[in-house]
This record gives structure tokens, C-alpha cells and sequence, in this order.
């Protein structure tokens, strides 16, 4: 038997890049920086920081984009994965990536549409392979009650990443 997941809280180093593909399948890529705190032998704090390449398809792609912006604190469950490219030059080159498959928005909200919308933006999470998307204050939720989405609608989400787009140089 084997495992591989991945669980990471940190902050979006840059906007989301978000590509579609053929039939519309979103794509989006971003930095992830998460830090950790220790003390060095000379007895100062050491913060070492370590990025991370965060791949988001369908559904999560398109919530990205709406809502995560550079600075926003995110948590990633996904899975490890490392792909093989040509550059330009036809240099092989390797990507080690998280494929995602749950993200949760952290902390507060950025933009401010109301003091009411300000309190909180951490209950946003959305889920891969279901696509569903849970929070109080989402406009998800709020467009689903009105009966404008679906959010069972499993086949526009897919719970897995296509083969074919595998070889992506992005």
C-alpha cells in the first residue's frame, strides 16, 4: 500500500494563472510559501521558507480565480507529483507540482463589499471531486439557494486530472 498526500497552509506567492484548455477545462498554477520558525545554534530565530507549486483543475481553477489573489493564506490537500518537459533548448526538465484536489480560503477577507462580508472569509472550501463548495458567506452558496447552480453536477468537476494534459510545459 501507498499514500500520497499532501496538506499545506500558506500564502499565494502571486496571482493565479489560470489557462483553459480544450472544452473549457480550467487550469490554474500558483506559488505557495509556507514558513516554519526555529532557532539557530547562535540562539536568533530562523525562518525558513519553502515554495511550492500548486496546480488546481475544473472547479477549484475557476474559484481561484475569482477569489485568491497574491498574499491570500490558503489550505491545499492534494497530491505530490512530478512530470518531465522539453524546454525551448529540448533540455529535459523535471516540475515537482501539488495537485490539489481541496483548497480552503484562510484569514480575512481583501476586498471590502460590507462589514458583514469582512468577518470572515475562511469558511470558503471547495472540494474536487465533488465540486461542491461549503461556507456561509460564498456567493456559491448564495447563487445555489437561488437555484443557479448545480453544485452536485460532478461531471463538470471530474474527480481526476486528464491523462493527456499531463505533458503541459506550464
Amino acid at each position: 500500500m501507498s499514500v500520497n498526500k499532501v496538506i499545506l497552509v500558506g500564502n499565494v506567492g502571486k496571482d493565479p494563472d489560470v489557462r483553459y484548455l480544450e472544452k473549457g477545462v480550467a487550469v490554474a498554477r500558483f506559488p505557495l510559501a509556507t514558513s516554519e520558525s526555529y532557532k539557530g545554534r547562535d540562539g536568533e530565530r530562523v525562518t525558513a521558507t519553502e515554495w511550492h507549486n500548486i496546480v488546481l483543475w475544473r472547479g477549484l481553477a475557476e474559484t481561484a480565480e475569482k477569489y485568491v489573489k497574491k498574499g491570500s493564506q490558503l489550505y491545499i490537500e492534494g497530491k505530490i507529483r512530478t512530470r518531465s518537459y522539453d524546454d525551448k533548448d529540448g533540455n529535459k526538465r523535471y516540475a515537482t507540482e501539488i495537485v490539489a484536489d481541496q483548497m480552503q480560503m484562510l484569514g480575512k477577507r481583501q476586498d471590502s463589499q460590507s462589514d458583514e462580508s469582512n468577518d470572515n472569509q475562511g469558511g470558503m472550501q471547495q472540494n474536487q471531486t465533488t465540486g461542491r463548495q461549503t461556507g456561509a458567506k460564498s456567493d456559491f452558496d448564495a447563487a445555489e439557494k437561488a437555484g443557479e447552480t448545480n453544485g452536485t453536477d460532478e461531471s463538470a468537476f471530474g474527480a481526476s486530472t486528464p491523462a493527456d494534459d499531463d505533458d503541459l510545459p506550464f
